[in-house]
């Protein structure tokens, strides 16, 4: 397969035993009732991970789009404050101010871009990590204001006996990350915005360093600078501080163009091990894995040359979008094995798994 990376002399990647499911994807756009009769699924993707006792929770990015019988027509649906409704705006494909080339968004040269979609989050479990019932229902699903445009890209951490989840809310300001709180993992209460446009993927650290809460996270803006890894430090889980940037995109040519974390650290021996995706100057997604300090989780001391997961499988290389594997969430299983659950193309959830001393040794 033809990649603006190199991985075929990398005797290690050679060596690495990365085992995609044989069932992949696990969980398709099929499996999701929709959340209005007006509404159809059309991906779910980029799921948070968390093992409960014994099971499995996913927390699903559900991507919905409005049914439309015109095929001459094109809409979004979006939250509007004044009704307090979902509604919905429709556009005229013939029209030549109106550009739906890219299926993802509804571009217009004199009213703005517009995401085709709305997402909104949804669990599912599993009891042997493989084969997942979806819920009926929704988790979350849009709200007022700065979620106006939908809900996406999940991350569900364990932290001080409850559930945090932080999740990117869309709107015209643009991208933020709001954090919500579960006891259950059925029901969820929202606690805001932690952090303001733009900065998504934030990713927090399971427990406490140091005496303070710590996240990983990526801000970015139109400005052309690369965008890069960060972390903060909090008291509380809302107010944030000690921003600092530690790993930038590069030096492989494979996350030459951007960076940003992925699924919430995870405790080894050695360090914080933090599963990341690179994207190269071909807009392909893949997985890498860096290294962070226990006691110091700003410091980074090892980080793969080279991803050990892009996209190979067909369901990886022609979905939606092409070329993508990202993922919010992976678990650590007693046996050492890390289960990492990723989004295909934007549109389906699939997994791999690793051993942890494996994806260690990759770290240079």
């Amino acid at each position: 397969m033809n990649h603006s990376f190199d991985v075929t002399g990398n005797n290690l990647y050679n060596k690495i035993m990365i085992i995609r499911e044989k069932t992949n994807p696990i969980i398709t756009a099929a499996d999701v009732i929709p959340s209005r009769d007006d509404l159809e699924v059309f991906g779910v993707f980029n799921a948070g991970a968390i093992a409960v006792g014994k099971r499995t929770f996913l927390l699903l990015r559900v991507a919905e789009k409005v049914k439309i019988e015109d095929p001459s027509k094109a809409a979004i649906a979006k939250f509007d404050d004044g009704t307090g409704k979902i509604e919905k705006v429709f556009f005229d494909k013939n029209d030549p101010d109106v550009d739906c080339s890219d299926p993802r968004t509804v571009k217009t040269k004199t009213g703005g871009n517009f995401i085709s979609s709305m997402g909104h989050l949804r669990g599912a479990w599993s009891d042997n990590g493989v084969d997942f019932i979806v819920d009926k229902e929704p988790l979350l699903t849009p709200g007022t204001g700065p979620e106006m445009y939908g809900i996406e890209d999940p991350r569900v951490s364990s932290v001080g006996g409850e559930y945090v989840i932080t999740y990117a809310a869309v709107s015209d300001d643009g991208i933020a990350t709001a954090m919500a709180v579960s006891h259950d993992l059925k029901r969820a209460q929202r606690k805001g915005l932690i952090f303001l446009p733009n900065n998504k993927n934030v990713a927090l650290f399971p427990e406490k360093i140091n005496g303070l809460y710590w996240a990983l996270h990526r801000p970015f803006n139109k400005v052309r600078t690369k965008e890069s890894i960060w972390i903060a430090a909090s008291a509380d889980l809302i107010h944030w501080g000690q921003f600092k940037k530690i790993a930038s995109p590069g030096p492989g040519a494979w996350d030459i163009l951007k960076i940003g974390p992925g699924a919430p650290p995870i405790r080894t021996e050695k360090g914080w091990l933090e599963i990341y995706h690179g994207v190269d100057k071909d807009e392909r997604y893949s997985l890498g894995v860096m290294l962070l300090d226990s006691d110091d989780p700003a410091k980074v001391i090892g980080r793969s040359k080279e991803p050990f997961l892009f996209a190979e499988e067909p369901y990886e290389t022609d979905g939606l979008v092409k070329n993508i594997v990202f993922t919010c969430g992976a678990v650590k299983r007693e046996t050492g094995k890390i289960d990492i659950y990723y989004g295909a193309s934007d549109e389906t959830t699939c997994l791999a798994s690793i051993n942890e001393k494996e994806l260690l040794a990759y770290v240079s």
